[in-house]
């Protein structure tokens, strides 16, 4: 496999029609590691972190995007976040037994939450039912309902990588439906061993060889979890003194691990002390795990 890691931006010269693929290897098996997914856990968590990265990078900002999927069945919650700097994190929480299915069998009644944090703009949220045979489909269902912004999504997962595809239609005239249709229609040829295996010019050649398309160069993709000492201080601030004073008294100190990445952070009676009274050492190394 080549090209690991990596988003691919095009466009097609004559239609307004825009596209993105992307590639995880290092990334996913990063996200992979941090858990024991089972496999019908493991695809609709691939789908959401090649997604997340797919719809940020069509964003003009510099913040990120959260991908959260929740629902009452086997899998409770799925998150997957990704950043204009091309960093991604995600994981997934789930009960019993599941087995391979629609987003029905796998969430049970859900909904799709889209949430943009973006550096000097307000926190925007769109929420829609979580319904369909895959992320791709709920996603399409959001843009459909949400943006009126026509989107297809084509996604891949294996146990060693994490590939999609997305076209999107670019807001203007309306008389190239036909431009956007057929766009669509070459794009539902591609097979997901293509997606996970074929280097993105030859599979674009191969989809689009009669389009005009104008492939940029790739962007490095990778897994970096946000979460710091400082992060966690605030966290336990916002519970109040008495809660974490309680902690300390209950316990000897307080320990956090972050669900994404397992990194520890430890907080005895003197940091605790310090949470309300001063600065909280940041430079304090996270306990180990």
């Amino acid at each position: 496999m080549s090209e690991t890691d990596s988003l691919h931006r095009f466009v097609f010269e004559r239609s307004r029609v825009r596209g993105e693929l992307v590639r995880l290897d290092a990334a996913w098996q990063a996200v992979l590691e941090r858990h024991t997914y089972p496999a019908a856990v493991k695809q609709p968590l691939g789908e959401a972190l090649v997604s997340v990265l797919l719809l940020t990078a069509t964003l003009k900002l510099e913040g990120s995007l959260i991908l959260q999927a929740q629902g009452e069945g086997p899998i409770r919650t799925l998150v997957a976040q990704a950043t204009h700097e091309g960093t991604v994190r995600g994981l997934a929480r789930w009960e019993g037994e599941i087995e391979a299915g629609d987003l029905q069998a796998l969430f049970g009644k859900g909904q799709l939450v889209l949430t943009i944090n973006a550096k000097n703009r307000d926190r925007y949220q769109g929420i829609v039912p979580l319904e369909g045979a895959g992320i791709g489909a709920a996603l399409e269902g959001y843009f459909a309902s949400s943006e009126q912004l026509p989107s297809r999504f084509w996604l891949a997962v294996s146990d060693k990588r994490a590939a999609g595809l997305m076209l999107q239609r670019l807001p203007g005239p309306t008389d190239d439906e036909d431009d956007w249709n057929r766009t669509v229609m070459l794009a539902d040829t591609v097979q997901p061993r293509e997606l996970l295996q074929q280097s993105t010019p030859d599979l674009l050649r191969r989809l689009f060889h009669e389009e005009s398309l104008r492939l940029f160069e790739p962007e490095p993709v990778a897994f970096r979890c946000g979460c710091s000492r400082t992060r966690v201080a605030d966290n336990l601030r916002a519970l109040g003194r008495d809660e974490v004073d309680d902690i300390i008294a209950q316990q000897g100190l307080i320990e956090v691990t972050c669900e994404f990445c397992n990194r520890g952070y430890r907080f005895d009676a003197v940091d605790a002390r310090s949470l309300f009274t001063g600065v909280v050492n940041a430079t304090t190394p996270p306990a180990q795990h």
